[in-house]
């Protein structure tokens, strides 16, 4: 059984057990959290697909960490016009473990 989930702008195909890492959420580590955000849940072979999301199914995941992604230069150049700027961003994520899919 998997679903795919929505979160962050972003689409996640979960099972139970697994560990994702989505754009920082404002939980606290330790917490219990609910994602209604289902797009499809597929289970034995049975697909249900949502338009946009599918009613009554949730996932339910355990917010293990808060981290910092790798660090990413933004680097602006214009030739011949004496333009340069150089900037890093560091983004920031929160680490998921699914516990379980409610279909």
């Amino acid at each position: 059984m998997y679903a795919v989930i929505e979160s962050g702008g972003k689409q996640y195909q979960v099972s139970a057990g697994t560990v994702i890492e989505v754009e920082k959420l404002p939980v606290e580590p330790g917490q219990e959290i609910e994602i209604d955000k289902v797009l499809m849940v597929v289970d034995n072979g049975k697909v249900l697909i949502g338009r946009p999301f599918v009613e009554g199914a949730k996932v339910k995941a355990l917010v293990q960490e808060h981290f910092k992604g790798p660090k990413i230069i933004v680097f602006k150049y214009r030739p011949k016009k004496r333009y340069r700027r150089k900037k890093g961003h560091r983004q920031l994520y929160t680490r998921l473990l699914i516990k379980e899919i409610i279909a």
